[in-house]
């Protein structure tokens, strides 16, 4: 992982971008300028390195991790949204950080058994549909349930196909900007809306209608109930349930 050439590329002369010059580039690159994406894209190699330096005790080849997360660069590029405040690591990371565990992961390279992975990837899948039909994050129990197995198959399952990390683990570290595991987490609802309302739930709240995004609002960022809204808003329990519902599909619908 030390190697100073890595896919043809002198990782010594890899350029660096301050922050400035990253944010002309990205209005650039908003305006279609193909050549603005290119340098953009070298001036953040940097970025792929330093996230497959993670993956450096695998044993994997280097030059197949490095394209796999220049696959993840390239898609946080193409859907970064300068007018949210976060810096673009701090997006790009987790996006580089995913394609190479899709990678290794349908590539075989963490080895769980069939039945562990088949498990998992009901659960994932039950996760999102009851997300939808429930309005909240199912527990393990609620999972079990949907695909027929007990909760403690699908916490194996799920732990299963999950690296274990220290939280404090540094993940980057560019000039200062260091970002570490724990700042991809949401430990607070302060958190839980900066990166709900700053990456990519916001522009899909603005495909709803203005009863819909205030159910919503009122719903997961003021933790009020249905029956606290309906009084407010001067409409039905089963009102609000039906729009809350609604607009929690359209919103599945628009990200995915």
């Amino acid at each position: 992982m030390n190697k100073v050439v890595i896919c043809g590329v002198n990782t010594q002369d890899l350029p660096r971008l301050n922050q400035d010059k990253k944010t002309v580039l990205l209005q650039r690159i908003a305006q279609g300028d193909k050549e603005a994406r290119e340098e953009f894209i070298n001036g953040n190699l940097r970025l792929v390195l330093s996230v497959i330096k993670k993956f450096s005790n695998r044993g994997e080849n280097p030059d197949d991790l490095f394209q796999i997360g220049c696959v993840g660069l390239m898609k946080a590029i193409d859907n970064f949204d300068l007018s949210h405040d976060v810096r673009f690591s701090t997006y790009a990371v987790p996006m580089i950080l995913g394609e190479i565990k899709r990678y290794l992961r349908d590539s075989g390279a963490v080895k769980v058994s069939r039945s562990l992975k088949d498990i998992a990837y009901r659960a994932l899948s039950a996760k999102e549909k009851l997300t939808i039909s429930l309005g909240h994050e199912p527990t393990p129990y609620e999972i079990a349930k949907e695909i027929g197995v007990t909760p403690k198959e699908v916490s194996n399952a799920l732990d299963a196909i999950c690296d274990p990390v220290s939280l404090y683990e540094p993940i980057y570290n560019d000039g200062g900007d260091v970002i570490l595991v724990m700042d991809q987490l949401s430990d607070t609802k302060q958190r839980e809306e900066k990166w709900l309302g700053g990456i990519c739930v916001s522009q899909a709240m603005g495909k709803l209608s203005e009863k819909e995004r205030k159910i919503l609002s009122m719903r997961f960022f003021e933790d009020k109930t249905q029956t606290e809204i309906a009084e407010e808003i001067h409409i039905s329990q089963a009102q609000v349930s039906r729009l809350e519902k609604n607009a929690l599909i359209s919103m599945r619908k628009y990200i995915n």
